[in-house]
């Protein structure tokens, strides 16, 4: 098991933590985790200062590695409270029927014809069309334009060895209203 916690760019997690960085194996060598972390005592290799044990094999045995993913969106907050305040309200949801609008947006930047077909009006649609872009989802699009309830029963079930999550869906629908807001505004 693992944790993803969203970061802005400046929070680096050495900064504040006293951390050993996750490894992976590549080409028989032990390489840097792009982002996990673990903040348990696991042995370090003693050249490179990774842990030793690569990231899957030490979930195996029961470490936990912390994902510290750098978020940009973040970036434009000074606040939680801020970012609070603007998901409780309402975006402005035809800033969606725009392409030049949706290449701004994350996750979503490189699918205005999906958007534009599903016309996404709240953030369950819109979770629901971050699912469909995912790998062997995407045959269930004109499915979903024609019954989005029957389609939302099989959307987020793991199948051909990949799933994503709707709560991940979710994370990132209310990533892209934020997003929507800081559009509206002239931010970005």
């Amino acid at each position: 098991m693992d944790v993803d916690i969203d970061i802005q760019r400046a929070n680096k997690p050495e900064k504040f933590f006293d951390i050993t960085r996750a490894s992976r194996v590549d080409k028989d060598q032990l390489k840097k985790h792009n982002v996990g972390v673990y903040f348990q005592n696991i042995p370090q290799d003693s050249l490179t200062h990774l842990s030793a044990i690569p990231y899957k094999e030490a979930e195996k045995i029961g470490f936990m590695k912390i994902d510290f993913l750098t978020l940009d969106l973040l970036d434009y907050f000074d606040s939680n409270e801020q970012i609070r305040k603007l998901i409780d309200i309402e975006p402005k949801w035809e800033l969606l029927d725009s392409e030049e609008n949706v290449k701004k947006l994350f996750q979503i930047k490189n699918h205005f014809r999906l958007i534009d077909d599903i016309k996404p009006r709240d953030i369950e649609t819109l979770a629901d069309c971050l699912a469909l872009i995912r790998p062997g989802k995407r045959n269930l699009v004109y499915k979903y334009i024609e019954n989005k309830e029957e389609v939302r029963k099989v959307l987020y079930i793991k199948d051909s060895n990949y799933a994503f999550k709707r709560s991940h869906a979710i994370a990132y629908a209310t990533n892209i209203v934020l997003q929507l807001h800081l559009l509206k505004a002239g931010i970005i």
